[in-house]
């Protein structure tokens, strides 16, 4: 019994062990990207891979743009559909947290009782709730999955992230590796693959639509003419001139 115990407690000392260097190379990753740019993101890295199952030739479309190259009808779109607290928050908005729960708990609530009915479910997209250094965090080193433990240490890179870098920084990072669609990173490639123009020719249309297709971007990439984008567009623009950009 005192061997199993004594085997047991090692066990736990390099699972801790394992854990501490885990966040230390996160860490390290973190100060490291302050002030370099990520070649791509984990998410990035996951998406070419399942793409070029289908297709071994596939490559991403991906150019980095400079925090000043990018329209900044772009940020005041991106804050006003994704984060509108951003500047103000340390990482994580819970109320838009607890928003996105009630939205999505009485969203369910509808599909099931327009299923018990034989109806079509309600075909409103529900709420995520990160903010935009979150989602900085998730793509940059973390999976899809919805775990708690993936959520936790999610919790905990949005904290090294503000702690380490300024709300500019992490908005350039934002923009240049979000998924704008099928295999399309990022800001730059997002302005030549809808508009034919660069990330810092986009108009405030332009931006409040590329703005409006982030939660479901590969949707709206086969979908541009969707009604649900226009109206979601009409209402990022009007939104826009309240947005603060760091």
């Amino acid at each position: 019994m005192k061997k199993v115990l004594r085997w047991s407690g090692h066990l736990l000392l390099w699972v801790l062990l394992a854990l501490v260097l885990l966040q230390l190379w996160f860490f390290s990753c973190v100060l490291w990207w302050a002030r370099y740019n990520p070649g791509s993101s984990s998410f990035m890295r996951a998406e070419e891979v399942r793409l070029q199952e289908k297709n071994p030739a596939f490559k991403l479309q991906h150019q980095w743009a400079d925090y000043g190259k990018i329209s900044s009808n772009l940020k005041r779109a991106v804050i006003a559909s994704e984060d509108g607290k951003f500047v103000e928050h340390d990482g994580v908005d819970w109320d838009a947290i607890e928003k996105a729960w009630e939205h999505n708990h009485k969203l369910e609530e509808e599909r099931e009782k327009a299923a018990a009915k034989g109806r079509k479910p309600s075909s409103k997209p529900i709420h995520g709730g990160s903010t935009i250094t979150q989602q900085v965090a998730k793509n940059l080193f973390l999976s899809g999955d919805h775990s708690y433990l993936r959520k936790g240490q999610e919790l905990i890179i949005t904290y090294m992230l503000e702690g380490v870098m300024d709300k500019r920084r992490i908005l350039e990072l934002y923009l240049n590796i979000a998924e704008w669609g099928e295999g399309v990173f990022g800001a730059e490639a997002a302005a030549r693959h809808y508009f034919g123009v660069s990330a810092a020719q986009l108009d405030p249309l332009q931006a409040a639509q590329l703005a409006a297709m982030l939660p479901r971007p590969r949707f709206y990439d086969q979908h541009r003419d969707s009604a649900y984008l226009a109206s979601r567009t009409w209402s990022v623009w009007m939104r826009m001139p309240d947005s603060v950009l760091p």
